[in-house]
């Protein structure tokens, strides 16, 4: 992948796709939990449930280190997290 970026998110749009990304993480989270209430962590909907949440964390994670590279000396913290 190229190391320069030519053009980036602004930061605004970062905090749109935060804010977009916070409500579809916490939704996610929310009909995991009741699928694996409802069908144990045995089973293979219950996996594959487990697993979309570890990516959106890992995809959520990610998109906070780009909106620092995008936008030094900004504050930007928890803008995906």
């Amino acid at each position: 992948m190229p190391s320069e970026i030519l053009n980036p998110l602004t930061l605004e749009e970062h905090r749109e796709l935060g804010r977009e990304l916070s409500a579809m993480n916490s939704r996610i989270r929310e009909l995991c939990n009741l699928v694996v209430t409802v069908y144990g962590r045995h089973n293979r909907a219950s996996f594959a449930f487990l697993k979309t949440t570890e990516s959106m964390e890992r995809l959520c994670q990610e998109m906070q280190t780009q909106v620092t590279l995008d936008h030094p000396g900004y504050s930007v913290e928890k803008i995906y997290l």
